[in-house]
């Protein structure tokens, strides 16, 4: 019998999580024997991916050698992602505008979720501002950096590093060679990780799903399908123009990260696909140098999915407690989360972040979000895919801008996984 791949294994995986957690819904046991195992999973991809990201990216960077074209890429970088991110916004608050999911919501039939372990993190997200952002990309101390997690740090130290290795020359050979090494032995370390991928998703849905009832889900079904559709629109439509301007199809696209957007569906971590994006963006025909820096520094700029479900959701709460947003507020909040949004994708529950930092600014009650935040993973699911998905493309656009794309290895090894699956 042909052997299960890994998209199978992780379907099967959600599947049975699904069932478990239905069958023992309300059953405190569930989490205490299949959390650990999901943690765990979690854990293990979080372990792996700063040292692939340092190794990949001053590899990269050490292969172009040159500030100025690096200047350049990075510049392009940004842009990009503020306007890409911007139109998510507008998609957010077009999809609340039209469908009005809040409308007729009861308030009283809802049950609120505490809320308060992301109330501290809010408030010094308020002060939070885009100068603030690029003076805490440079490190004081790379190791305390490298500890956190902090990826901008992360990814400007390794560009630094990088370019010194290559200004070392033959001197510098050594460490190239020496980083080259790491590279392949991590991800040699992903893919042995990722066979434990279906058990690690089976816990975490399983956990999930015994957690929230449908008594909390239903009065709140609109939101979340709306949230769902807007995002599907989102991937085929915008970034599906994009992808095409760019010279490939997004279904091929798709079809190349099926592997990877199921986990990140099933887990509501895109940390859990950074290492193997990044290595099939390179399958793709993208430089290792662009790949290596564009689709990190996306996980801090360029959140598609959250921004366009921080719009809605918070059109949503002004709606079920019918405030009137006028167009020049929604303007003041598309502006605000412009802003918010940017540099703190390492915050657990980012997206309730921002809109705890956001909400007050546009004179919208932030308990409202103790009324959505018992089926955000839901949502959290969906806005996932779409971060993914637009950081992988992100780096087909701006190889496309720099004139270094292989169209024809994309081809290929788009027709490789359409004849081959487990070829991806």
């Amino acid at each position: 019998m042909k052997r299960f791949g890994l998209a199978m294994q992780i379907v099967v995986g959600l599947i049975l999580g699904i069932l478990v957690g239905a069958i023992f819904y309300g059953n405190p046991a569930v989490a205490t024997y299949l959390q650990p195992i999901g943690d765990i999973f979690l854990r293990l991809i979080k372990m792996i991916v700063v040292p692939i990201v340092v190794a990949t990216l001053i590899v990269g960077v050490a292969g172009v050698g040159d500030m100025k074209k690096l200047g350049k890429i990075g510049g392009k970088t940004i842009l990009y992602f503020e306007i890409v991110t911007t139109i998510a916004i507008i998609i957010g608050l077009l999809a609340a505008n039209i469908f009005q999911p809040g409308v007729g919501v009861d308030r009283t039939v809802l049950t609120k979720t505490d809320i308060h372990k992301y109330v501290d993190t809010a408030e010094a997200t308020q002060s939070h501002g885009m100068v603030e952002t690029f003076v805490k990309i440079v490190p004081t101390n790379i190791f305390d950096s490298l500890a956190r997690g902090d990826m901008l740090a992360i990814i400007f130290f390794s560009v630094l590093f990088g370019l010194g290795v290559a200004a070392a020359g033959e001197k510098g050979r050594p460490v190239l060679n020496f980083f080259n090494g790491v590279a392949d032995a991590m991800f040699w370390v992903v893919n042995t990780i990722m066979r434990f991928a279906p058990f690690g998703v089976f816990a975490l849905i399983g956990v999930t799903v015994s957690k929230f009832g449908l008594s909390s889900l239903i009065p709140l079904g609109k939101l979340v399908i709306l949230v769902h559709v807007a995002m599907v629109f989102f991937i085929l439509v915008v970034l599906g123009i994009i992808a095409r301007i760019s010279g490939i199809k997004i279904t091929s696209l798709l079809r190349v990260l099926k592997d990877e957007l199921l986990l990140a569906y099933s887990t509501s971590s895109s940390e859990t696909v950074l290492p193997k994006i990044m290595e099939k963006m390179e399958k793709m025909g993208c430089p290792k140098a662009i790949a290596s820096f564009v689709i990190p520094t996306g996980y801090s700029f360029n959140l598609d999915g959250s921004t366009l479900y921080q719009a809605l959701a918070a059109l949503f709460i002004a709606q079920m407690y019918g405030i009137h947003m006028p167009i020049s507020t929604q303007i003041t909040l598309m502006l605000v989360l412009m802003v918010t949004s940017k540099g703190i994708a390492g915050v657990p529950g980012v997206s309730f972040v921002v809109l705890l930092a956001t909400l007050g600014s546009v004179g919208l009650p932030v308990e409202g979000l103790a009324f959505i935040a018992g089926v955000d993973r839901l949502m959290d699911m969906a806005r996932t895919v779409v971060n993914v998905v637009g950081n992988a493309l992100a780096a087909i656009v701006i190889s496309r801008w720099e004139g270094q794309f292989d169209k024809k290895k994309a081809d290929d090894y788009v027709q490789a996984v359409k004849a081959d699956p487990s070829a991806a």
